[in-house]
């Protein structure tokens, strides 16, 4: 029997659709339920985490999840993919492709790792984490629909570079829309730009994620609350101006 979003402590955004408000980084992470399939929407900071959002998706959609949209390659949303075994995994263009991150043994998971720990995670869970990082193997190029069954469907878009060379969004369709952002989008702080980050293509990356959601969708952000068509456009304003980039 299916529990609520409410008694999971989770957030209903829409029929079918629900995040949850991960404690430490405050990182979102989302599900989406079919009749056939689940889809989630990064994966956590942790193996532990991980397998604690794997158990709670069990729950709310009745099945293993099928599907996990990894939003961006930061530790603190991927590092508990490899709890959901099984999952085919989707990254933006070029993800895959990133082999010193996502290779075994590649610098690219050392990074992750080093930064985990620096940014307060348990070197043995940042480690464990590192070594199990599990690879993109379905790059989303420009746009992929996925049907999870019963009428439902999501759509994949490869929105960025902007707050990484490689951002992907998630749009599910309905009344309301919603739109992951990863953290492309940032409510409870300002958007974080880190070396990989592209800040000159960043106010564009939002503008497609307003292009794809509309004025009525709700917008939820890699980091808080959700927000608004009017928050994305403030957000994107402010970066251009902060970046130097023109409109």
């Amino acid at each position: 029997m299916r529990v609520t979003w409410e008694e999971l402590g989770w957030e209903r955004l829409a029929d079918g659709v629900g995040r949850c408000r991960l404690p430490g980084w405050d990182c979102t992470a989302g599900l989406v339920r079919g009749t056939d399939a689940a889809l989630m929407v990064d994966a956590g900071s942790s193996l532990a985490e991980g397998a604690r959002l794997h158990g709670a998706a069990r729950r709310l959609a009745g099945r293993r999840v099928t599907h996990l949209a990894l939003t961006h390659p930061h530790f603190d949303h991927v590092f508990g993919a490899a709890a959901f075994e099984g999952a085919r995994v989707y990254g933006a263009h070029g993800a895959a492709g990133t082999a010193a991150l996502f290779a075994p043994g590649g610098q690219g998971r050392e990074a992750l790792r080093a930064d985990a720990a620096a940014e307060g995670l348990d070197a043995r869970a940042a480690r464990e984490a590192a070594d199990a990082l599990v690879p993109v193997r379905h790059e989303v190029h420009g746009e992929r629909t996925l049907g999870l069954g019963g009428g439902r469907h999501v759509l994949l878009a490869d929105v960025g570079p902007g707050h990484t060379g490689h951002d992907l969004a998630v749009l599910v369709p309905g009344d309301p829309a919603v739109v992951f952002c990863g953290d492309l989008v940032e409510e409870s702080g300002e958007p974080q730009a880190g070396p990989d980050a592209v800040p000159s293509r960043w106010p564009a990356a939002l503008d497609r994620l307003l292009e794809l959601g509309g004025e009525d969708a709700l917008y939820v952000p890699g980091h808080g609350a959700v927000v608004d068509a009017a928050f994305v456009r403030a957000q994107r304003d402010a970066l251009a101006a902060r970046f130097g980039v023109s409109r």
